[in-house]
Parts: structure tokens; C-alpha cells; sequence
């Protein structure tokens, strides 16, 4: 099964808490007691998205964290990249010479465009669009017109 990890989707979650209150600050104790993660976790989150420049935090009292950028600026692919590193599905869509099989591989090439197109399916959807009640449609020929 594909699917992401435990916390990238609590890093989604807290991002988009976020986002629905971008000039906001919050405390991780506050987000943990109000997502329900434990704080140890959102404290672990919200120190890597810091250092992938998601995340602004502010010392002192009526300090904590917040978005560094506006809602609409953020894609999902940001926060899954700040807490799993580049997508890549398989080796060969990492780069060259990271699988033992590729010179001779018959998926190599379709692979690659799976990645892409997911990266670009990620890179489509904003913080804003994911802090919206009902996810906006995104139509499949928006998305072929954005991969190279």
C-alpha cells in the first residue's frame, strides 16, 4: 500500500490548523491539546518544519509558532518534502545510479512520470485549499498542463 507517513499526516494536520489562523500564535501544548497529537510529537513537527522555513516562531509570552508565508502559498508537497524529504515512489525516480536495475529497466521512464505527476497533484493543492470545508476540484487537464 502507498501512503504517507503517520507524521507527515499530523504535520498536514497541524499546518492546516494553522492555516486557518494564520496571523495566529500557538504554543505546541496549545495545537497538541486541540489536535489531540502528543505534544512530544508536535513539538518534533514543528521544529522541522521550522527548519524547512514553514513555520515563524516567536519568543516570549504570547509567542509560538505560525506560518511563515501566507495559506495560498504553501502546497501540500511543501509540508510532505519538510517532514519525508523529495517525493520519490521508487529509487529510479530519485535520480540516476540509485538502483541496481535501471539500465536495463522497462518502467523506469513511466515511474518517472508517476512521480511527476504526483508532485505536481501535491504541489496544486495550498494550505488555504486544504483549510477550506470542501476541497476545491482539481481537473486532471489543469494538471497535465503543469507537468514539463
Amino acid at each position: 500500500m502507498l501512503r504517507i507517513a503517520k507524521l507527515t499526516d499530523y504535520a498536514t494536520v497541524l499546518m492546516v490548523r494553522l492555516a486557518r489562523e494564520p496571523g495566529r500564535c500557538f504554543s505546541a501544548a496549545q495545537l497538541a491539546d486541540e489536535l489531540g497529537v502528543p505534544q512530544p510529537t508536535v513539538a518534533k513537527l514543528l521544529k522541522r518544519l521550522s527548519r524547512a522555513q514553514l513555520l515563524a516562531s516567536v519568543r516570549g509570552a504570547g509567542g509560538g509558532y505560525h506560518l511563515a508565508r501566507a495559506p495560498h502559498a504553501i502546497s501540500v508537497a511543501d509540508v510532505v518534502g519538510a517532514i519525508e524529504g523529495p517525493l520519490a515512489l521508487t529509487e529510479c525516480a530519485r535520480g540516476k545510479g540509485n538502483c541496481a536495475l535501471e539500465r536495463g529497466c522497462a518502467t523506469r521512464a513511466n515511474w518517472q512520470l508517476i512521480n511527476r505527476a504526483l508532485r505536481v497533484a501535491l504541489e496544486a493543492v495550498s494550505l488555504a485549499d486544504m483549510a477550506r470545508p470542501h476541497l476545491r476540484p482539481i481537473h486532471v487537464q489543469a494538471l497535465q498542463e503543469k507537468m514539463p
